[in-house]
């Protein structure tokens, strides 16, 4: 059972068909969409700030999103992966995103829709990613536009997410 906890009279809320690994855990002021997953050792932290995720997003394995105590909340929109060890902090992160492995967004950034923040990469505060680019390195950096078939690998592995988690509900229900 994943660790779903309360803190200062706010609690976690979820839309329909959500799926949550044994060992994630949502505290707090925390707000999510309808085919959300949550992945093994992933941490998504409201206690000190809003977090707000769309629908059909996922959050993988390792991955941290957190927020600032009385400056920056969280938003993250719809069809967007963060992926495995990622951090997510206090910001926010259009519709259709891909948040690559071992990658920082910090306080105050925004990820335009259909972008990709590279594996690795380091979004520091306050910085504007446009829609439909790949910023990467340590600071981040534009690298080039998304390509059409980048772009379609974005939904893909959305969606890819929501398959995986089927296989899960299915050997729990059985």
């Amino acid at each position: 059972m994943p660790l779903i906890k309360s803190v200062r009279g706010k609690s976690p809320v979820f839309g329909s068909d959500c799926w949550f690994a044994e060992n994630a855990t949502i505290v707090g002021d925390v707000e999510m969409g309808t085919n959300c997953t949550v992945w093994f050792n992933a941490v998504i932290r409201g206690d000190v700030n809003s977090i707000r995720i769309g629908n059909y997003s996922n959050v993988q394995d390792g991955a941290v999103i957190h927020c600032t105590y009385q400056r920056f909340a969280t938003t993250i929109g719809n069809y967007v992966s963060v992926a495995h060890n990622a951090i997510v902090h206090g910001c926010t992160i259009e519709d259709h995103v891909l948040i690559g492995m071992g990658s920082i967004v910090m306080d105050g950034a925004v990820i335009g829709t259909g972008s990709i923040v590279a594996a690795g990469a380091i979004v520091t505060q306050g910085t504007k990613v446009p829609p439909g680019t790949i910023y990467a390195g340590n600071p981040a950096r534009y690298l080039k536009d998304v390509s059409p078939e980048l772009n379609a690998a974005i939904d893909r592995t959305a969606n890819n997410y929501i398959t995986y988690s089927g296989w899960f509900k299915e050997e729990e229900q059985s």
